[in-house]
């Protein structure tokens, strides 16, 4: 309790400094979409929401799902090179980038299993590969679990999932905690972006300030923050992880040994949960080894998606 209680006051001195810098209203959609929304970018409506996407290549199909408060950029580097020979689909989940908030509100990672699927549906996709990074990790293994006839292959990349022994990262911890996520809301300086981002490298100085600026256009993206707040202030235990064991399909699970937001030993307690799964541990990568260091971290994903090709 005494240790809850230093980390609240943390949080409430934190907030007050941030106030101090003033209020950052959201950014029109319309605005941010101009500015990002560009070839290949394409929108489909699934279930009243207007979902963000790209579809390139062809072949087997594969789908990468984001992690929270990123978008589909951050597959890009994957995308260009596993696209020689797969369809590769990326896309905005509910509450992120250029789809925006979902009047459904699917924020939890058993919602967003469901949206997957009906958003997989209106693209066609009977059977695919599927990946995940961090939050979208957990949406990843979660739809293996309930639609193992549609999964092909498995890619867990420093996925959510398993229970966390460490406090959430700041920027999350903000918009998680309950009272003050309401003013979190609204105070989100770029400096704070820039940190966050830079947290989940490896080496901080691979990113730009070209970057920051994409991460911090899809925060302020109208209404993006008040979907964090909801998402992360909700009770996203659904009792799953029990049944993990259940997995039967070919697993690839890729971790940064510098992550420090999902701790590599995560990655070996998914490793010891999954019959077969293949750790794939990346030397000096952080959180977002894909997008840190697209080349080196695809590698291994083009081996094991090898024999997808010969079917």
């Amino acid at each position: 309790m005494r240790r809850a209680s230093k980390w609240t006051l943390g949080i409430v001195i934190a907030l007050a400094a941030l106030a101090a810098l003033g209020i950052r209203r959201d950014r029109p959609a319309a605005e941010v979409e101009a500015r990002w929304a560009r070839p290949p970018s394409k929108f489909v409506e699934v279930d009243g929401l207007r979902v963000h996407y790209r579809d390139r290549g062809g072949g087997p199909a594969v789908v990468l799902l984001h992690g929270s408060n990123s978008s589909l950029f951050t597959w890009e580097g994957w995308a260009g090179e596993l696209a020689r020979d797969h369809r590769v689909v990326t896309l905005d989940l509910p509450g992120h980038g250029l789809t925006g908030p979902d009047p459904r509100q699917r924020y939890t990672a058993a919602k967003m299993v469901d949206f997957v699927d009906r958003f997989a549906g209106a693209l066609g996709l009977a059977r695919f590969v599927i990946g995940g990074n961090s939050m979208g990790g957990g949406v990843a293994w979660r739809y293996a679990l309930l639609h193992p006839d549609k999964v092909e292959r498995l890619i867990l990349v420093d996925a959510l999932g398993q229970p966390r022994e460490e406090p959430l990262p700041f920027a999350l911890l903000l918009f998680s905690t309950k009272g003050l996520g309401h003013v979190a809301r609204w105070i989100s300086p770029r400096f704070l972006v820039a940190r966050s981002v830079r947290d989940v490298y490896g080496d901080p100085g691979r990113v730009s300030e070209a970057l920051i600026d994409l991460y911090d256009d899809m925060l302020l993206r109208a209404s993006n923050r008040e979907a964090t707040r909801r998402r992360l202030s909700s009770d996203d235990e659904d009792g799953l992880l029990a049944r993990l064991g259940e997995l039967r399909v070919p697993t690839l699970i890729l971790w940064g040994s510098r992550d420090q937001w999902i701790l590599p030993k995560y990655g070996a307690r998914f490793s010891a949960g999954i019959a077969g799964a293949q750790l794939v541990m990346l030397a000096g990568l952080g959180h977002l080894p894909m997008e840190e260091d697209p080349a080196r971290s695809v590698a291994p994903v083009r081996a094991f998606l090898a024999p997808s090709l010969r079917h």
